[in-house]
């Protein structure tokens, strides 16, 4: 699921680092992905709305098992 995951991450990581941010993947098991995100987005307040309305919907969409993403 790590491989699925990581292969989604790189269809969004352009519009992150666009905005001089950028997403790391921590930790995939048992569904829940944990990702640290850095650059501009670790400190912007909308970070929570990056998190859920795209990294997440992204990867619920296109791996199959992901249930959600966390950010650590």
């Amino acid at each position: 699921m790590k491989e699925q995951v990581e292969a989604a991450i790189k269809k969004i990581r352009p519009m992150l680092q666009k905005d001089g941010g950028d997403v790391e993947i921590v930790d995939v098991s048992e569904g829940i992905v944990k990702v640290r995100l850095q650059g501009a987005c670790a400190g912007c307040p909308m970070s929570q709305m990056t998190l859920k309305n795209g990294i997440e919907k992204l990867l619920m969409q296109d791996v199959p098992g992901v249930k959600s993403v966390v950010a650590v």
